[in-house]
């Protein structure tokens, strides 16, 4: 019943969800017959089911190079993020991932469920590794290497100054943006883009994961992962952990509005980095989670429900993005609505008002300037008009099915 009660409070969502039902079943049908290959891309949808839908505007050559980056990097994450593992066990096998990735022989047992299963069998993808292009093979290994050294620093090192916080994404985040950029130019489908702007399309999405993850963090055993830095959250709390109390309400919120506006600094970087993109497929591979991003961090902010449980866009605006992303135009026009969203929720007696709205402005008029916002049609904000004939359709849609389900077989 929620799902259906959400579908005729979004009655648009419909169409982009049925679209996106239909492509999910198609990559599907189309993993590769290779055994190697095959697990690549199940693990793929096992472990981030969004990342490989978006993966699918790609290429072929490019694609295959994309989604062994993102598990080679997911394998190392799950190391670092394993905190059951001692750390003198686990700061040498962050340092060696770059080179256990050309090892079909290697594999370490840690994590859970699906990621257990994807470092039980790396051999997996390491064969497929082998079989990319030199090219590929080392981007994928300089960025292994300087991101394992990252994670290894910080197992031994707290994020307390927010410079320690932007190093800490940097290394998880702004280097698989590095990456991407790297990836991208060794297929000859783009110029190289500036590090800078590589790096805030990394540190957008990873501060955005960081914010919305707090409570699932906090709550990690058998350790807390504590990514928050000391410098905002001291301002609040005595601990970390205290947040999530809610005597602690007040103070929670500002904490994290105080975070939000951190996070927002990124935005116009991200929108440089996304105009300069000549390729389609790479434009809507890059496009689709920075939208995600915005929108999540449009409802994280000044929401105290991100200290109580799960906080996260719905699946038809999901949806939504995933079908409607085409263009430059798209993303200026869903940046200014979701930014519009953040401006419409802040407090004037909050202690960073005047700075998120600053921020917030600014990428508005960005928006503007661009001259995008006339051309498009608003996914974000609720249009009304045609709900009443979505409504009937879906009705006729349901009834429909409910028949043919009903009918007997010849």
């Amino acid at each position: 019943m929620g799902a259906l009660s959400t579908m005729l409070k979004h009655p648009d969502d419909i169409y982009p969800l049925l679209k996106l039902k239909i492509a999910s079943r198609q990559i599907e049908k189309q993993i590769p017959a290779d055994p190697h290959w095959a697990f690549c891309y199940t693990m793929l949808q096992k472990v981030s089911r969004s990342f490989a839908l978006v993966i699918q505007q790609l290429g072929t050559e490019l694609r295959n190079a994309v989604c062994i980056f993102y598990l080679v990097l997911r394998a190392l994450d799950t190391v670092e993020d394993d905190t059951s593992i001692a750390t003198d066990v686990k700061v040498p096998i962050l340092l060696a991932f770059h080179r256990h990735i050309y090892d079909p022989e290697w594999h370490f047992a840690c994590g859970t469920n699906n990621y257990k299963v994807l470092m039980d069998e790396f051999h997996h993808v390491s064969t497929a590794f082998l079989e990319l292009g030199k090219g590929y093979q080392e981007a994928i290994e300089d960025i292994t290497e300087r991101m394992g050294a990252g994670m290894a620093k910080f197992i031994l090192k707290e994020v307390e100054a927010i410079d320690d916080y932007d190093e800490y994404c940097h290394y998880v985040a702004g280097l698989v943006g590095l990456g991407l950029s790297k990836l991208f130019h060794a297929a000859g489908k783009e110029d190289l883009a500036s590090d800078s702007l590589s790096n805030s399309m990394g540190l957008f999405l990873q501060k955005t994961n960081i914010i919305r993850d707090y409570l699932e963090d906090i709550n990690e055993i058998p350790k807390s992962r504590m990514f928050w830095p000391r410098q905002i959250w001291s301002k609040y709390v005595n601990k970390l952990e205290d947040l999530k109390y809610e005597e602690n309400s007040e103070k929670a919120v500002q904490c994290l509005n105080d975070m939000v506006t951190n996070a927002l600094i990124h935005m116009e970087d991200c929108l440089k980095y996304m105009a300069a993109l000549r390729d389609p497929a790479i434009f809507k591979f890059c496009a689709i989670p920075q939208i995600m991003a915005i929108g999540t961090l449009a409802l994280c902010y000044n929401n105290i429900e991100v200290f109580r449980g799960v906080v996260k866009m719905r699946r038809g605006l999901t949806a939504k993005v995933i079908d409607r992303t085409k263009s430059i135009d798209d993303v200026y026009g869903a940046f200014f609505d979701f930014a519009s969203i953040i401006k419409s929720k802040v407090d004037k007696n909050d202690p960073h008002a005047t700075k998120t709205l600053s921020r917030v402005e600014a990428v508005q008029k960005l928006c503007r300037d661009s001259g995008a916002l006339s051309k498009r049609k608003s996914y974000i904000i609720n249009n009304e008009q045609n709900s009443t004939l979505i409504v009937a359709l879906f009705i006729i849609l349901a009834i429909i099915y409910a028949y043919l389900s009903a009918s007997p077989r010849i």
